[in-house]
């Protein structure tokens, strides 16, 4: 079943940037899916904003979740699917944006770039509020002139700018609490074969807006901070055990020896057998690289 409320402009003036449609939709059935491939409007920018339950993007090879208070932004020239699967139980209820002329996309550039194809913002937050007040201006005010409309999404599309940008210079609670579960989740699991994909997908976040969050939180990248907790383990398993280096190396996620060679002798210049050797040198038992 499909509740909807949404309203289409059709012009052909190519000379503004103006709006395609724009609505408020809840959905339960697998029936709703939106593959670029098979859409009317190239050219076009999409932002679909999660109110309650949960929905999935399939683009760049992943599949990204749009749980509450996440957005999807997409180019309908780029190829992607947005859809509700029926396994959620909770309906997905959102609102949308789509928006017409170059500017728009070149916005959409400039978020992406920033924040990857899904961001995050609170229902209460200008952006979204604003959202809803183009959606009252329709619905109640029965504003259509394409001009008067213009104005309106050039004013939210500032506002997504500033959220983007403001979302840059502070973390937030949120983001904090994303980034120490990602941490605790590779202190937890560093021997085992961990990617980028696989810590965003646990995070629920897009990999690029994860690496983003370490870099302005951790001064580094996720998989920086998994290797410096593989060779912390080393480190100490290399001096407290008599284990030998090849399982050591195994035990800490890395994929081979020579590679687990490699990698400790950036670290500490010197190989691991050599430190294990080296203890007048080097009497540590444990090395942090926090």
């Amino acid at each position: 079943m499909n509740h909807t409320v949404s309203y289409a402009f059709r012009n052909d003036d190519t000379s503004i940037m103006t709006l395609d449609s724009i609505g408020w939709q809840i959905v339960s059935s697998e029936e709703y899916r939106c593959p670029s491939d098979d859409r009317p409007d190239p050219g076009h920018v999409v932002f679909q904003y999660t109110l309650n339950g949960q929905g999935y993007l399939d683009i760049d090879n992943q599949t990204l979740p749009l749980p509450k208070g996440h957005a999807l932004l997409v180019k309908i020239s780029g190829e992607h699917c947005y859809y509700y699967k029926q396994e959620n139980n909770e309906p997905w209820e959102f609102i949308w944006i789509n928006i017409r002329g170059d500017e728009a996309n070149r916005i959409w550039d400039m978020i992406h770039d920033n924040e990857g194809h899904v961001i995050l913002r609170n229902a209460d937050s200008p952006l979204i509020q604003e959202l809803w007040q183009i959606i009252h201006l329709i619905h109640q005010e029965k504003v259509t002139d394409k001009y008067r409309l213009s104005m309106q999404v050039y004013q939210w599309l500032l506002l997504l700018v500033q959220s983007s940008r403001d979302a840059e210079r502070d973390i937030g609670l949120l983001s904090i609490t994303t980034i120490e579960k990602c941490k605790k989740f590779i202190r937890e699991n560093y021997a085992s074969p961990l990617t980028l994909d696989m810590l965003a997908s646990y995070c629920d976040i897009n990999k690029h807006y994860l690496c983003r969050l370490f870099q302005k939180s951790e001064k580094t990248s996720p998989l920086a901070y998994l290797k410096d907790r593989r060779i912390e383990v080393a480190v100490r398993l290399l001096r407290t055990t008599e284990l030998p280096i090849s399982q050591i190396g195994q035990q800490c996620g890395f994929e081979s020896p020579s590679y687990f060679g490699k990698v400790f002798r950036q670290y500490m210049s010197m190989s691991p057998k050599e430190y294990r050797m080296n203890k007048l040198a080097f009497p540590y038992e444990a090395i942090y690289y926090e």
